[in-house]
């Protein structure tokens, strides 16, 4: 699903309830999928997701499945 045209044209968003310490995810939406990426590295590894998985995952922080 990896598309460079996807990340060249994306506009980045952090989070209005983010901090400056840099420690911040972003996202990026486009047609049919949504992508991730680490703030502090924006030319490193993204994750790029289908609006489905997306939203899916989104539930899942929502209900802590991912905490110990």
């Amino acid at each position: 699903m990896s598309s460079p045209d996807f990340f060249g044209n994306a506009q980045w968003r952090k989070s209005s309830r983010s901090v400056n310490n840099g420690a911040c995810v972003e996202v990026a939406f486009g047609v049919g999928a949504v992508a991730a990426r680490d703030s502090k590295d924006p030319a490193g590894p993204r994750l790029l997701l289908s609006e489905r998985r997306w939203g899916s995952f989104l539930r899942a922080l929502k209900h802590r499945e991912f905490e110990d």
